[in-house]
């Protein structure tokens, strides 16, 4: 299958982590060569894309699927936020593919997850252009996105490309009471009755690939009891699995000393398991 891309030249790009990032202080610079725009499907009349983020050297063969999505929003200005999420990726050798899906308000979580869905059976199909073995993908992401990683590596059993390992950031993980009209979060306004079929917590089964969850104790935005109801049903199916606490840390990027630890975990989970 073909690669499209609006942009198919690459152009070195220069991380630095911010102070909006969770690795601010991992502040070390990796150099990478990004592509821009690559298509990996279309609806409505409108691509959808991702950015792929190579390492300029020591390429490890290894790939990480991240999710751009808060909220279920999704957008460049997003993705800005979260590059230097990528660094310790990158500088390790693994490439990274930034997936943007359908946004809140126009798409809800069903065409959101749709959409990531597509996206990662596009990068399996297409791995080994990028220098990536489509047995050694990751996936993650922050709150939604973190959800949106969930669903890919516990529902996909039955598609060609599964992610090899999960890391998910403080994710919404069991969606019943929480859709219907909502103003804060209009990707949630769809039927209650859906709710189960983009719950993360109702497809652990044996078989599914290792999870890690990162969650603050202080979340008031997504409970902590989303992630411990999770690791509860992880380990009722046998799934490898872990559970990294942060205390006092509430919802968002993680900075400071607190990302630091996400940041430690995120990169030894990837490195043990893909």
């Amino acid at each position: 299958m073909p690669i499209l891309s609006f942009a198919t030249a690459t152009k070195p790009l220069l991380f630095m982590a911010s102070s909006l990032g969770l690795m601010m202080a991992l502040a070390a610079p990796a150099q990478a060569d990004t592509l821009r725009n690559v298509v990996y499907g279309q609806k409505d009349g409108l691509a959808m894309v991702m950015d792929v983020y190579q390492p300029d050297a020591n390429a490890n063969g290894a790939a990480v699927a991240y999710m751009i999505s808060g909220g279920w929003m999704s957008s460049p200005m997003m993705q800005n936020a979260y590059e230097s999420m990528f660094v310790p990726l990158v500088d390790a050798g693994y490439t990274v593919f930034a997936v943007r899906h359908g946004s809140s308000p126009r798409y809800n979580v069903l065409e959101a997850w749709s959409d990531v869905s597509r996206a990662f059976q596009f990068i399996g199909d297409n791995a080994g252009s990028y220098g990536v073995d489509p047995a050694r993908i990751g996936v993650s992401g922050i709150s939604a996105g973190g959800h949106l990683s969930l669903m890919l590596g516990l529902s996909t059993d039955d598609q060609p490309h599964r992610p090899a390992a999960v890391v998910a950031y403080m994710p919404p993980t069991d969606l019943r009471g929480m859709t219907g009209p909502n103003d804060n979060f209009p990707a949630l306004n769809f039927d209650d009755n859906l709710a189960p079929t983009v719950s993360p917590i109702d497809f652990a089964s044996a078989g599914d690939p290792p999870v890690l969850l990162v969650h603050g104790d202080a979340d008031e935005l997504v409970s902590i009891s989303h992630s411990e109801n999770m690791y509860e049903a992880l380990e009722s199916a046998d799934i490898v699995r872990d559970f990294v606490v942060i205390e006092g840390a509430g919802h968002g990027l993680f900075t400071g000393d607190d990302g630091v630890t996400a940041a430690s975990a995120l990169k030894g989970w990837f490195d043990q398991h893909l």
